[in-house]
């Protein structure tokens, strides 16, 4: 199909052609009747896709080369490079035609990038849309004789699989910089004075203006005040001196300076924050349910200073009544006020390798917000029965005062679970775990998918910063437990507000598109799979399963990821699809992401003991604006914790390549491919590749067929699944790659 799609775009932009009717374009083409009902797709596709339109007596064309042009937000990628993003609920993006769910991010090569900076708001050109670049490169490749149980393979001829098409685009203008800060080297040339910026998308040199006393060789954040064209430098002013990069530190300010995160509040947040009262007026009190005496508790990480929630299960004659507590923010922060503005802007908190960045100055959310034990605390509160079977037969929601009677860690209370003992507080755990257990099993029996990954921290020398230990962090049955009773209560809370329609920010995930299941489909096939119909949510399941403990687990979850739509906030409630939820929001975290705020502001009109002026949420074109705005600060908070991990992890590494004694890992051969084995140190959460010229000595043959190495002569291979002990060889810390060698045994 990929190749009548070509021919068929060939033929219409001959200067000899005439508009045609579906049937004389088919004829024309030679497309035999079978495959008629697919040609008539095609053209509603490239239809659709705004490159054809309909004229007279239905006969088809190619539409005029000023064709398509998006406006949206372009992102720096490290290769130097960038990938456009268009705004899917603007109306001139939409009234071209152009589909924009499928084409969610269009690329832009280097050199098209115009004087774009990484983050801006820019109109874009649509100039290619087609069959991916890469598939003419991919078909000259070399192709196995051997299929995965070493028997020859026929070569089948027959219809070319059709390939998801990819867009391209060029930048055409700047919009509005969204972030003019550049991150740079700066150097000194006689009495030239520039900065060689970090990001490979930029030109290689900024003039300076103003060096703001930096000396050379040291990492510095400019601000570009001008730039006229991409063949020029741009030109700007040092507005920071971050330090010489191997400075205690100065790696992180970087990633913070180049991710435009806020770090300081301004004085009158600050000031708001202070004024701030911890007592509590009576009469808020008396408004109240009062949950002080029941026995409620937070379970959290051991070093968490934020505590969202607490939690209470009862055992009731016919199920489990669960009782979630959220602090009430919204009782603190108010709409237009200067901490509501600041925190509107963060969007959330940002955990960073080695500190957090808060959404609320500390005094409210490590204090005042935070539900501490044995003080009194204001929440809002979330009342759900459940059956035996795990399914919510009623719930309501209310404002509450507690007074938490424990703060566990994760370990304590799995200590409880799997044990016995630990009196009342022992028994509320293990009570806890029964219900959490039902609505766990009932969840994935119901399509949730499990793409949990495994997590590793990074422990830093306080003084030094320098990471001093990689710990795997442990996901258990008392993390399950309060995973449950979160999100049980944000389903809950989002079904209300639906019934009693109330405007509101939705967490989604739409159901991903077919054609990019298929391409996923394609690789777990590679890798052995029997996949069946992915766009089928059992089948999907039924994979992961077969991929649990294998050697290629997380290569598939990560594949799934990848061909999935990402999470976002909005105000039409369109599901989630990981979850398998009708109906989601984010309610339980108020103290680290603005949704929850909005949701809790929302909930005000449908409490069981509204304050007296509910607050009244902005309308529906508004709200949308809040929710794009921070599903945007989510994401850049989340490439900047993995920038900041990723960094310490290379660090971590590359001090290791540098000790005397080589130290031995054990790791997992993921992947073969024709330059050599990719391997993963599994304790450690770190990849790298093995390269083929450093496989032990011999003739090694690439089988991909059996995703192995094979050498004959001495009856040896190294494939998928194997287990090895590697070496490293080399750590490139720009780059962020590893080389590893192999380890052989000794005889």
């Amino acid at each position: 199909m990929n190749n009548l799609r070509d021919d068929l775009l060939k033929l219409m932009g001959g200067k000899n052609y005439k508009p045609m009717d579906n049937a004389e374009l088919a004829r024309s083409l030679g497309v035999q009747g079978s495959e008629r009902r697919g040609f008539r797709v095609l053209l509603t596709k490239l239809e659709k896709e705004g490159r054809v339109k309909i004229g007279a007596k239905r006969c088809y064309k190619l539409r005029e080369r000023a064709q398509i042009v998006l406006v949206g937000k372009l992102r720096f990628q490290p290769n130097g490079n960038g990938w456009f993003f268009p705004v899917l609920t603007d109306e001139a993006n939409i009234s071209t035609g152009m589909d924009l769910k499928k084409y969610d991010r269009i690329f832009v090569d280097g050199r098209d990038l115009s004087v774009a900076l990484d983050g801006d708001h820019v109109s874009l050109k649509v100039t290619r849309v087609g069959v991916p670049k890469w598939k003419q490169f991919a078909d000259k490749g070399h192709k196995s004789k051997f299929d995965k149980r070493g028997r020859p393979i026929k070569e089948k001829k027959g219809p070319e699989k059709e390939l998801r098409d990819e867009a391209a685009g060029r930048v055409l203008k700047v919009l509005e910089h969204k972030n003019t800060t550049v991150i740079g080297i700066y150097r000194e040339e006689g009495k030239y004075c520039f900065v060689v910026p970090e990001a490979k998308a930029m030109p290689p040199e900024v003039d300076l203006l103003d060096t703001g006393g930096a000396k050379p060789g040291q990492l510095v954040a400019v601000e570009i005040t001008k730039w006229s064209s991409r063949q020029a430098a741009p030109v700007g002013k040092v507005i920071k001196v971050i330090g010489f990069p191997d400075a205690p530190g100065v790696d992180i300010i970087s990633v913070i300076h180049k991710h435009n995160l806020r770090v300081d509040f301004e004085p009158e947040v600050q000031q708001e924050a202070d004024a701030v009262s911890e007592e509590i007026p009576r009469k808020e009190l008396e408004r109240r349910e009062d949950w002080r005496d029941a026995l409620v508790m937070t379970v959290d990480p051991g070093d968490a200073k934020d505590h969202d929630d607490a939690v209470l299960v009862e055992k009731t004659e016919t199920g489990w009544k669960l009782v979630v507590h959220i602090a009430d923010v919204s009782h603190y922060v108010t709409p237009h006020s200067a901490l509501d503005k600041e925190a509107e802007l963060r969007g959330n908190s940002t955990y960073l390798v080695d500190r957090v960045l808060p959404m609320l100055p500390e005094k409210l959310s490590n204090n005042i917000c935070s539900l501490r034990p044995n003080v009194d605390r204001l929440t809002k509160c979330a009342v759900i029965e459940f059956d035996l079977n795990g399914t919510r037969k009623s719930a309501y929601f209310c404002d509450a005062v507690i007074n938490s009677k424990a703060k566990l860690a994760y370990e304590d209370a799995q200590v409880f679970i799997k044990g016995s003992g630990g009196g009342e507080i022992g028994d509320a755990i293990r009570t806890a775990w029964s219900l959490a257990e039902v609505l766990r099993k009932r969840r994935f029996k119901n399509g949730a998918l499990d793409l949990d990954f495994p997590e590793v921290k990074v422990i830093l020398d306080e003084k030094t910063k320098k990471p001093i230990e990689v710990r795997k962090l442990v996901y258990n049955e008392s993390h399950q437990m309060i995973e449950e009773f979160m999100l049980s209560a944000n389903e809950a809370v989002a079904v209300e507000l639906k019934m009693k329609r109330r405007n509101a920010l939705h967490r989604i995930h739409e159901d991903p598109d077919a054609d990019r299941l298929n391409e996923f489909a394609e690789i777990a096939r590679i890798h052995g799979f029997r996949v069946g119909d992915l766009t089928n949510k059992k089948h999907v399941q039924d994979l992961l399963r077969s991929a649990k403990g294998s050697a290629v687990e997380q290569s598939i979850k990560i594949g799934l990821l990848k061909s999935l739509k990402r999470a976002a906030y909005s105000v039409e409630g369109l599901g989630h699809y990981g979850l398998a939820k009708m109906d989601y929001c984010h309610f339980t975290s108020p103290i680290r992401r603005y949704a929850d705020l909005v949701v809790h502001r929302a909930l005000q009109h449908v409490l069981t003991n509204p304050p007296a002026n509910p607050v009244r949420l902005p309308k529906s074109g508004k709200l949308e604006e809040v929710a794009q705005h921070i599903s945007a600060t989510e994401r850049n908070s989340g490439e900047a914790e993995n920038a900041t991990k990723r960094m310490k992890m290379m660090e971590y590494l590359f001090d290791i390549a540098q000790q005397e004694g080589k130290r031995t890992f054990n790791a997992l051969i993921t992947d073969v491919r024709r330059m050599g084995l990719f391997v993963e140190i599994t304790d450690m959460q770190v990849k790298g590749v093995v390269k083929k010229e450093a496989l032990p000595e011999g003739k090694w043959v690439f089988e991909p067929g059996v995703m192995a190495f094979r050498n004959y002569n001495e009856k040896k291979d190294y494939k998928l699944g194997q287990r090895v002990d590697v070496q490293i060889a080399r750590v490139d810390m720009e780059r962020q790659l590893v080389d590893f060698v192999l380890i052989e045994e000794q005889a």
